[in-house]
C-alpha cells in the first residue's frame, strides 16, 4: 500500500497483520472482550466516512491476539470502501483464521447515518461443523 508521507504510522498500518501469541492460561476457559471505538472506513455508495465502535469477544484456544496488532489491523479499513455488514464480517472472519478462538463475537455499533442506527453481530463457535467454519481470505 503507498503512503502519501511515508509517517511511521501510516507504514506500520499498512503493513498490519493480526498476530497470534500463546495463550498463557490454556489450562481454562475465559474470556476475553476487545474494544476499539475509533473504528472508519468508507461508504462504498457515497465515499462518506462511516464511523463504529468495534467490540469483540472471544475465547481463546492456544493463541490470544496480540493487541497493538488488533488496533493497527483496524486501521487498515480507514480508506477501505465497505458495507457495515461486510466490514464486520470480515473482521471476524480475518479474527477467527489467524487467532483461532473456541468461540467470538463482534459486535459492530455504527453510529446513526440518515437518522438510522445499525448495529451488526456476528459469532462462531469451533464446536460447529467444518462446513459452518470461517474460511480464509487472500
Amino acid at each position: 500500500m503507498f503512503t502519501e508521507t511515508g509517517l511511521p504510522g501510516e507504514i506500520e498500518i499498512a503493513h498490519a497483520e493480526l498476530e497470534a501469541v500463546p495463550n498463557p492460561a490454556t489450562n481454562r476457559d475465559y474470556s476475553i472482550d476487545l474494544s476499539y471505538p475509533e473504528f472508519t472506513c468508507k461508504c462504498p455508495r457515497t465515499g462518506y466516512p462511516d464511523f463504529a465502535i468495534i467490540n469483540l469477544s472471544y475465547v481463546p484456544g492456544e493463541s490470544i491476539c496480540e493487541l497493538k496488532s488488533f488496533k493497527l489491523y483496524l486501521n487498515r479499513y480507514r480508506d477501505r470502501y465497505a458495507f457495515h455488514e461486510a466490514v464486520t464480517n470480515q473482521i471476524l472472519d480475518d479474527f477467527v483464521r489467524v487467532i483461532e478462538p473456541k468461540e467470538a463475537e463482534i459486535v459492530a455499533d455504527w453510529n446513526p447515518r440518515g437518522n438510522l442506527k445499525t448495529i451488526v453481530r456476528a459469532s462462531y463457535s469451533a464446536n460447529r461443523s467444518s462446513e459452518s467454519r470461517v474460511s480464509g481470505h487472500p
